[in-house]
């Protein structure tokens, strides 16, 4: 009997805590909290417009968007997130379709996980 066996990844997600906690060195706890919280927003309206570029095969942009993507994350610590949406922008620009596709979700996962509570996660999916 054959049996077909669904493959959950579950992605360890690596984080810098040095950017944020210099953050809240530089300027203090509460304006610190503020700037992160809307740099994560920020980051997540980021993440769900090069999700939409993607479900409608808009890509003529996709590769500054996934640097911009890159940078935003690194400046946040969220190293993982910062490395896959490099290795997708890798794989657009040698055309490689079916190599973007298995990077693409995968960034979708780690976005999820680097920023799970953000509603703006909760349908990237193409």
């Amino acid at each position: 009997m054959n049996k077909i066996t669904a493959l959950r990844p579950r992605e360890v997600v690596r984080q810098d805590a040095e950017p944020i906690a210099a953050i809240y060195r530089n300027l203090g706890a509460q304006t610190a909290e503020q700037m992160v919280t809307r740099a994560l927003g920020e980051l997540a309206l980021t993440m769900a417009g090069i999700a939409a570029q993607v479900k409608s095969h808009d890509l003529a942009d996709l590769a500054r968007q996934l640097t911009r993507l890159r940078r935003m994350a690194e400046n946040l610590g969220l190293t993982s997130l910062g490395a896959v949406s490099d290795d997708v922008r890798i794989c657009l620009e040698r055309s490689d379709n079916t190599a973007f596709a298995a990077v693409w979700a995968r960034l979708l996962r780690v976005a999820e996980r680097s920023i799970a509570q953000d509603e703006g996660f909760a349908d990237l999916s193409v």
